[in-house]
C-alpha cells in the first residue's frame, strides 16, 4: 500500500486506436498529453472542477470516480480536479481515456490504494467499452489489448515498441465526431468472410508494425470492420488517404472513430505525407491540422 498524498498530476498520452484492421484491440500511444491534476477537499464524496468544465468532462470525471471507488477499498473523498494539455476532444484521439485514465490513477496516488497498471486499464476499459485507448494510454507504446467476448472485461494485453525507423503522421480536420455517434454507424453483424479477412489484416499489421514490413502494413492499413462504414462520417476521407498514399505513406487510416486520420510513414517521409493530406482536406474547403510527427510514446507518468 502507498502513502496517500494531498495533490497529485498524471500526464497521460493521447492514442489512436482501431489501428487498421485492429478494432477496439489495437491501440498506439501518441506524443500528446493531457496533465490531470486532482486534490483533494475538506468535503464529502464529489468532483469538482478547479475552474469551468464542460458538462461531458465532469460526467466522465463522476464516472471514473465511482468506478475507483467501487472497487479500491477506500472510504470516498471529495476532490478538485484540473485538465491541461494538448490532445483535443472529440477527434479520435483517445481525449476521453485520457481523464478517465488520469482520474483514476490521481484518486490510486491520493488514497494510496496500490492498484497495478493492469487494474487501472481494466477500470478504464469497462469505462470505454474496450480496451485499445485504454492499454495504450496507461502502458504506452503499441498495444494488442484483448477483453472477454462476452463479459467485455479486460484480459491483457501484449505491449511492444515500434521499430525507430516509422513514424506516424496524425492530421485532424476541424469536424467533430462523437464517438457514439461513429459507433451507431457500425451494423449489428458482418459476413463470415469479412471476419476472416479482418482477422488476417490484423495479424499482417501486427507483424508490420513489429517489424517495419511496408507490404503487410499497406494490407493491414486496409480495414474491412469498422472504416467502410464510417468513412461517410468524414468528409474527404478517400482523397486524404489516398493523398497520404501518393506522398509516400504505407497506408492511412481513421484514428480511433475519427474524424483524424492517422497515417504510418517512414521516418524521412513525414513532412511530405502530413502536407499532402492537409492540402486534400483544404481543396473540400476543411481546415486541418497536422500535428508533429508522433512516435510512441510511453505510458502515464504520476508527477
Amino acid at each position: 500500500m502507498k502513502t496517500a498524498r494531498d495533490s497529485v498530476t498524471v500526464r497521460v498520452p493521447g492514442s489512436t486506436s482501431n489501428c487498421g484492421a485492429g478494432f477496439d484491440t489495437l491501440g498506439l500511444a501518441v506524443d500528446l498529453h493531457n496533465d490531470v491534476t486532482l486534490a483533494r477537499r475538506p468535503a464529502t464524496f464529489g468532483a469538482q472542477a478547479a475552474r469551468p468544465a464542460d458538462a461531458r468532462a465532469q460526467r466522465m470525471v463522476d464516472a471514473a470516480a465511482t468506478a475507483f471507488f467501487s472497487v479500491a477499498a477506500q472510504a470516498p473523498f471529495g476532490f478538485s480536479y484540473q485538465i491541461d494539455g494538448d490532445v483535443p476532444p472529440a477527434r479520435g484521439l483517445g481525449s476521453s481515456v485520457t481523464v478517465r485514465a488520469g482520474v483514476i490513477a490521481c484518486l490510486n496516488a491520493l488514497a494510496g490504494a496500490g492498484l497495478t497498471p493492469h487494474d487501472i486499464v481494466g477500470l478504464v476499459t469497462t469505462l470505454e467499452g474496450h480496451p485499445d485507448n485504454a492499454a495504450a494510454a496507461v502502458l504506452g507504446g503499441f498495444c494488442v489489448a484483448r477483453s472477454d467476448p462476452i463479459t467485455g472485461a479486460y484480459v491483457d494485453t501484449v505491449r511492444f515498441e515500434v521499430p525507430k525507423e516509422l513514424a506516424f503522421v496524425v492530421v485532424s480536420p476541424q469536424v467533430e465526431i462523437l464517438t457514439k455517434e461513429s459507433r451507431g454507424a457500425l451494423p449489428a453483424t458482418l459476413p463470415h468472410a469479412d471476419a476472416v479477412r479482418a482477422a488476417a489484416k490484423s495479424a499482417a499489421l501486427v507483424h508490420g508494425l513489429a517489424h517495419a514490413d511496408p507490404r503487410l502494413l499497406a494490407a493491414g492499413l486496409d480495414d474491412v470492420l469498422h472504416v467502410p462504414f464510417r468513412r461517410a462520417l468524414v468528409p474527404g476521407y478517400d482523397e486524404v488517404t489516398s493523398a497520404a498514399r501518393q506522398a509516400g505513406a504505407y497506408g492511412a487510416t481513421l484514428s480511433g472513430s475519427g474524424p483524424t486520420i492517422v497515417a504510418v510513414v517512414g521516418v524521412d517521409g513525414v513532412r511530405a505525407v502530413g502536407g499532402a493530406m492537409v492540402r486534400a482536406w483544404e481543396a473540400r474547403g476543411i481546415a486541418a491540422q497536422t500535428f508533429a510527427a508522433v512516435r510512441p510514446a510511453g505510458g502515464f507518468e504520476t508527477d
